[in-house]
């Protein structure tokens, strides 16, 4: 009698882990073309990474972008760069420390000058470094946090107003981390930061609903791009962007349940959908996008090793 456990259809030998299909090419639209034509779309930290990447699919769809960094170098060249993407409407760019309040009105008011008041809010400006919470200075917790959490809010605050006044409809997205539900050791700073961006997302789409603003979260997995911090990728190797197994038997690829890292445009589609009309009626959600990394466990914990040891660090004196 034909063992079932081992017909050849559910043999793993017969069908090895390949992962989860590379995405569209870059360039295809995951939107219907022109779905943002007339559309005003600022997007904090636009001027490289993944902010770049979004900004780039909200132009494809022919959004007039406004992109927002403390760079004026590399505000320049990705405004060059976003402006030749196939139809893009108006890019401009503004300089601005999303800490400063008075310098978000007037990046604000610059916009809008130019080219109207932004109907879509991309918060994705912030700032993070490992390092175990021991270490952390007075200095270095208020860097992270001020960007990450209290310019997010200045620039939510300042949309939220202006929309408000005017009786227009709109929609944020902010750019959030899965350790804003799970806890982020070595990252005590930035994980306590992004909990309150992840919160604020649910506190106001409550209280901005009834006046037709929207705001959700979006969370990225790995997204290797050439614009991330060295502290950040000095414990990663390997792994690239593109299909199953694409990166090194030890590289990011293998450490993934999709078997391969996302490339930026897939977090630019997911973007573009939650601020658009075909998502009016999602709010206060937050979407993660990492090939369900964040939800892998292992059926046997590995031996712990302390984070200190992780980070290269010795023991901690005061």
């Amino acid at each position: 009698m034909e063992n079932p456990s081992r017909h050849p259809a559910q043999d793993p030998a017969q069908h090895p882990a390949r992962g989860l299909p590379a995405p569209p090419a870059l360039g295809a639209a995951a939107l219907p073309p022109g779905t943002y034509e007339g559309q005003v779309v600022l997007v904090t930290g636009g001027g490289s990474g993944l902010g770049k990447a979004i900004a780039a699919e909200f132009a494809r769809l022919g959004a007039d972008l406004v992109i927002a960094s403390r760079r004026a170098r590399q505000l320049k060249a990705a405004r060059e760069e976003l402006a030749a993407v196939p139809g893009a409407g108006r890019v401009t760019a503004a300089v601005c420390d999303i800490r400063d309040p008075e310098r978000v009105a007037e990046v604000f008011d610059a916009a809008q000058a130019a080219v109207g008041l932004p109907d879509v809010l991309v918060n994705n400006a912030a700032a993070n470094f490992p390092s175990p919470a021991e270490d952390l200075t007075p200095g270095a917790w208020r860097a992270v946090v001020d960007i990450t959490l209290t310019g997010t809010w200045f620039m939510t605050r300042e949309f939220g107003r202006r929309h408000l006044a005017a009786g227009t409809p709109g929609s944020i997205v902010n750019i959030g981390a899965s350790y804003a539900w799970t806890g982020g050791p070595g990252f005590a700073h930035s994980a306590a930061a992004k909990a309150g961006v992840k919160n604020l997302v649910e506190t106001l789409a409550v209280e901005w609903g009834p006046y037709g603003i929207q705001i959700n979260g979006l969370v990225p997995g790995l997204f290797p791009h050439p614009d991330l911090p060295e502290a950040i990728t000095a414990g990663l190797a390997g792994g690239t962007e593109g299909g199953p197994g694409s990166g090194t038997g030890g590289g990011l690829d293998a450490r993934q349940p999709a078997l391969r890292v996302g490339a930026p445009r897939e977090l630019g589609w997911a973007a573009t959908f939650l601020a658009s009309p075909y998502a009016r009626f999602v709010t206060g959600h937050t979407l993660v996008v990492d090939g369900a990394n964040w939800q892998r466990r292992n059926v046997v914990n590995p031996e712990l090793t302390p984070l200190r040891t992780q980070l290269g660090r010795g023991p901690f004196t005061p």
